[in-house]
């Protein structure tokens, strides 16, 4: 797990680096309102949701390292398109380039499920957000810094980390399937299994934490368009001050996710804790507007991201729990791909809310969607959710 949990990391650091410095490139340099960057922005997560269950049902049948080398290799390319961007077609180009090999975080997922037994797995899962949240802590900070040397410099950076993951995978990662071969010559099996991806709906289990994920994504998506945009026209943070912010969200969401959490579920049930979560996320999303000062916006960051840190780690413990052993590669694709998708809405109606309706309104939002989560899974739970992984 720790090899996985190190490529996954190396790799969101090339992702973290732009994420500061994307909506305010689009803005001062290509000239771009904020609902063009809410397309952008979006772009990149609509390819994810077209390619995340093709790349978990490939991933199951030829390899999940094979898939991940693949996808890191593309990652590094749209990296180096966007260092030389100057134009709104070559970021687009960039962005799904760059979205295609970010669908390989479902296949990561998948490789933590098959090297872990289902005690271990929330664990495992948990290895997952702690590099998403190290990805968001240096990532962030290390864009903020490339910045000011120009903004070309950050894709070639970005660029630079995808390969040195490609290096270590293609090395030192091994394969996690243990009947490859077998995987490979069941040629009946289609790579996206419509009917399977329809029982899957069927399963009332897996419904219900697919729909909280889906929601909870759409809730936090509005930041990654709106919330450097946000600092920089109306509290007149740099580059480098918002690459700082997400990056003490990132180190909220570590101490969440990779120290906090093994312990809050022995005090805690799932459901404690997915209601804890929500209340700190609504709190948080509904206070942004309002963190005029660099203090006070980290004080509310810090506030959400321990939100976000107590569900994504139940959640996806979870998902992995409910699908059977054979299936989980297509539905945690399947997941992430739905989550690819409240990624795509979230951007484009920030971006459309942010400039039509007021810069308030993404962020009011998400809080309304979260509070509403809230409601729903307190009612819900305990329907769809057997007693017997009531706990991690």
């Amino acid at each position: 797990m720790t090899l996985i949990f190190l490529v996954v990391f190396i790799d969101l650091l090339g992702f973290g680096i732009l994420i500061p410095i994307l909506p305010t490139f689009a803005v001062k340099v290509l000239n771009m309102n904020e609902s063009s960057v809410g397309i952008v922005v979006a772009v990149y997560s609509l390819t994810q949701f077209l390619f995340n269950p093709l790349f978990g049902s490939l991933s199951d049948r030829f390899g999940r390292r094979n898939i991940i080398l693949i996808s890191l290799l593309l990652n590094a390319s749209g990296y180096i398109i966007f260092a030389f961007t100057h134009s709104f077609l070559m970021l687009i180009l960039s962005r799904v380039i760059a979205g295609i090999g970010g669908s390989s975080i479902g296949v990561a997922q998948a490789y933590i499920a098959d090297v872990t037994t289902v005690q271990e797995r929330a664990k495992g899962m948990g290895l997952i957000g702690v590099a998403f949240g190290l990805g968001f802590v240096f990532g962030p900070m290390l864009g903020g810094v490339f910045s000011k040397f120009g903004y070309e410099v950050t894709g070639f950076a970005s660029a630079s980390f995808s390969l040195l993951a490609f290096i270590l995978s293609y090395f030192y990662l091994p394969e996690s399937l243990k009947n490859l071969g077998e995987n490979i010559s069941q040629k009946t099996r289609k790579l996206l299994d419509i009917k399977a991806l329809g029982a899957v709906f069927k399963q009332k289990s897996s419904l219900f934490v697919i729909t909280l994920t889906f929601f909870l994504t759409f809730s936090v998506a509005n930041i990654y368009g709106t919330f450097a945009i946000l600092g920089s026209q109306k509290f007149g943070f740099t580059d480098f001050d918002n690459g700082m912010l997400f990056g003490i969200m990132g180190i909220v969401s570590v101490i969440m996710q990779g120290f906090l959490m093994g312990k809050l579920t022995k005090i805690f049930s799932q459901l404690q804790l997915l209601i804890i979560g929500f209340i700190s996320l609504a709190l948080g999303l509904a206070m942004i507007p309002y963190g005029s000062t660099f203090l006070v916006m980290s004080l509310i960051l810090g506030l959400m991201s321990v939100g976000t840190g107590a569900l994504q780690p139940i959640l996806l413990s979870l998902i992995s729990q409910v699908a059977s052993e054979s299936e989980q590669g297509m539905v945690l694709g399947l997941n992430q791909s739905l989550s690819s998708l409240a990624r795509v809405l979230g951007p484009l109606w920030g971006g459309f809310a942010f400039q039509y309706l007021g810069y308030q309104i993404p962020f009011f939002t998400g809080a309304v969607v979260s509070g509403t989560l809230l409601v729903y899974c307190y009612k819900n739970f305990n329907i769809h959710i057997k007693p017997k992984i009531s706990h991690v």
